[in-house]
């Protein structure tokens, strides 16, 4: 593994290392005998869901799930991906190249198409990682056959910039930069940004951290 990693969490510990000395987690999708980190895998996705087992290493969880999010997916209580155990979490967020460097741009998957993917996709990175563990969620069609995840109410929320605690001021910028997206799309929608707003300032008020 790559020296600069940090040790993995013991229920990672047995995942596979890339060619470049990264783990692969459990849900990457494997292409001609090499993971593809820009596709899951469908098949695991339904295992996780079904079996309550953790995106990340694939273990069951326990009564503890945290969703690693952006800080739009915070707003909206949603996801795609399920969840993972806290370890995997926070391990993943302070060491995987994107979400650890703000300047790591998405890279596309060559022949993948944005429609398919359920809900409304934000190609971008945040900049900062949101950690959102909670005891339950519940899954939705996202009005087109896909499956998206809800959050339940947290038990706790961390947030990650640059693989340590982010700043009031880097989390407050990202969803500056992230909130056009959302704004676009409700205003497709009778009544959406009323409650896109509303639902924004309550989630800055009550997860945000104030300045230090």
């Amino acid at each position: 593994m790559r020296a600069e990693l940090e040790t993995l969490p013991v229920r990672m510990a047995d995942l596979p290392v890339d060619e470049r000395g990264y783990p692969v987690s459990w849900f990457v999708a494997w292409q001609d005998g090499k993971p593809e980190f820009r596709a899951m895998d469908g098949e695991k996705w339904m295992q996780a869901v079904r079996f309550k087992l953790c995106w990340v290493c694939g273990k069951a969880l326990g009564v503890y799930k945290t969703f690693v999010a952006g800080p739009m997916c915070g707003i909206n209580r949603t996801s795609a991906e399920p969840p993972c155990h806290l370890e995997c979490a926070q391990w993943s967020a302070r060491n995987c190249p994107f979400l650890s460097n703000p300047q790591q741009s998405r890279r596309d998957l060559a022949g993948a198409s944005l429609v398919d993917a359920p809900g409304f996709a934000l190609q971008r990175n945040p900049g900062v990682t949101l950690l959102w563990t909670t005891k339950t969620y519940s899954i939705f069609n996202d009005g087109h056959g896909k499956p998206l995840i809800t959050f339940g109410e947290p038990e706790s929320v961390e947030w990650i910039a640059e693989g340590r605690k982010a700043t009031r001021e880097e989390i407050m910028n990202s969803i500056a930069t992230g909130m056009p997206a959302l704004v676009a799309l409700a205003q497709q929608q009778e009544g959406a940004m009323k409650h896109l707003m509303e639902t924004k300032e309550r989630f800055v008020s009550t997860y945000v951290p104030e300045a230090a």
